[in-house]
């Protein structure tokens, strides 16, 4: 989900229920996510960057020269339910786990006493040849009375996390809730009431629509005026180009589009709800973020494969919209410039936060996810666990932050794909592509990425490189497979052996 997906944060798309989380609490500007969904899921739930629990890619498994590539979480690393259940929490997870499941790591081994899963992602329906799930450990078949007859994933995750809620009141403990929806993750699927009340809105086309958001987010005060929106790039062709028939195609993808996002936050009305009839909204704290940036796979002209009404069919937004979506930001999801890795966050909690509508400039990361719930319920991060010895914790708490205090920090990294980047206060390296070019940008002035400072300032931009190096070896980024130094390691083991 782009960076300017969701209502309060520039959107066109209404999310009249995320709004009000935002405006009865925080909205971060410049807080980050990995720029892939895996390596996201990684980091948020064991606060360390995700090579440091074997997910610095995906789910393959590139063998024992590649710790930072294994393609789950390993027994190095804990996650959150792990630390809070000793704490006395009642843990649960419903949507997406995502972090090793072909590798038997599994939520209901990994410290949440309740589960509504899926292994990986789609809207998964009761017809979908995708629709493996699993509750309590117990993988679920199609009719099974314990589900509703006709579901949508948005939905399903939801009224379970609330089910298992009341489970956890009736055993009087807290509870932690890791809600990992699909929203709006490709294949793009949603009922067909939602895609109608948004078809024919986005025949005004990308460009107009990006200059809307782009003006909304000025208003609002998410960004400063002195930053240019990024160019539309050139594999993108000017809306005004198309055929009338190329235009009806590009409304229907965004309009399913826009009904994930609609559905998504019409759900999280509903959690809301239900906390506030329970009694317990006040001193819940919410924290809502994305996984990655807008999503450019299949291309300009996106995907449309069957009617996204049913769990068959095939969509994908493309890269026309996905420039849209993280308006005002360059690149998209995989990549580490800022279209790829910002991400909202919400944090509503009326007991814990003050404030009401205002905004937290503080850089933030998934990584400082752990360490706000640490601190928040009193827990205790652990050096071993379960018999093996526990990384230390990469992120900060974001309590300051709360309070509107510095978030103390040397510095922040992100590699994928050899995509790279490190941020120290504000200035970013940056660079696109394993053999890409370093970039230096100064965020202050320039956040959308418009003036590359790295030739006017080589000496900074060898500094923060210098970093990010260092960051890589520790990190176990380095060696990472594909390159020379990796095959040529895994070659002297072998021989060695």
């Amino acid at each position: 989900m782009g960076f300017s997906d969701i209502g309060c944060y520039g959107s066109e798309i209404p999310t009249p229920n995320l709004d009000r989380l935002a405006a009865g609490g925080l909205r971060f500007t410049q807080f980050y996510n990995t720029g892939r969904c895996c390596p996201t899921r990684a980091s948020l739930l064991t606060g360390l960057y995700s090579h440091q629990t074997g997910i610095g890619h995906m789910m393959e498994d590139r063998g024992e020269p590649f710790p930072g590539y294994r393609g789950r979480l390993n027994d190095s690393c804990v996650t959150m339910a792990e630390v809070l259940r000793p704490a006395g929490y009642f843990t649960i997870m419903t949507g997406k786990w995502h972090v090793g499941q072909q590798a038997g790591v599994v939520p209901w081994k990994r410290g949440f006493d309740r589960t509504l899963t899926a292994p990986a992602g789609g809207f998964y329906q009761p017809t979908s040849p995708r629709a493996q799930v699993f509750l309590n450990g117990e993988e679920i078949p199609a009719g099974d009375p314990r589900l509703p007859a006709h579901w949508y994933s948005t939905d399903l995750w939801t009224d379970f996390g609330i089910k298992f809620i009341d489970e956890a009141r009736a055993a009087q403990k807290p509870f932690f809730l890791y809600l990992a929806h699909n929203a709006p993750h490709f294949p793009l699927q949603a009922p067909a009431e939602d895609i109608a009340r948004f078809r024919g809105k986005y025949r005004q086309g990308w460009d107009k629509l990006r200059e809307d958001r782009y003006a909304r987010q000025k208003q609002l005060g998410l960004i400063d005026p002195a930053w240019a929106m990024s160019p539309r790039t050139e594999t993108i062709k000017l809306w005004a180009t198309l055929s009338a028939q190329e235009k009806d195609r590009f409304d229907q993808i965004m309009a399913v589009y826009a009904a994930c996002v609609y559905r998504m936050d019409l759900a999280i009305g509903r959690l809301v709800a239900a906390l506030r009839e329970r009694g317990v909204l006040e001193n819940t704290l919410i924290l809502f973020m994305s996984d990655n940036g807008g999503n450019a796979e299949s291309g300009p002209n996106g995907r449309t494969e069957g009617d996204p009404t049913q769990a068959t069919s095939i969509w994908y937004c493309g890269e026309s919209w996905a420039n849209l979506e993280n308006t005002p930001f360059r690149r998209y999801k995989h990549f580490n410039h800022e279209g790829g890795i910002s991400t909202p966050l919400i944090a509503h909690w009326p007991a814990g936060i003050p404030a009401k509508g205002e905004f937290r400039s503080q850089p933030g990361h998934l990584i400082d996810v752990m360490a706000t719930v640490v601190d928040v319920a009193g827990a205790r991060y652990p050096d071993t666990f379960d018999g093996h010895a526990i990384l230390p914790r990469e992120g900060r708490s974001l309590v300051p932050a709360f309070r509107d205090q510095p978030i103390q920090r040397d510095a922040l990294y992100w590699e994928h794909e050899g995509n790279a980047a490190v941020r120290v206060g504000d200035w970013k390296l940056v660079r696109f592509g394993r053999g890409g070019a370093w970039e230096l940008y100064n965020l202050k002035t320039d956040r959308t990425e418009l003036h590359n400072l790295a030739a006017s300032d080589p000496a900074r931009a060898a500094e923060l490189k210098a970093k990010w190096d260092a960051w890589a070896q520790r990190a176990h980024v380095t060696p990472e497979p594909g390159t020379d130094g990796g095959q040529a390691k895994a070659k002297k083991k072998k021989k060695a052996e």
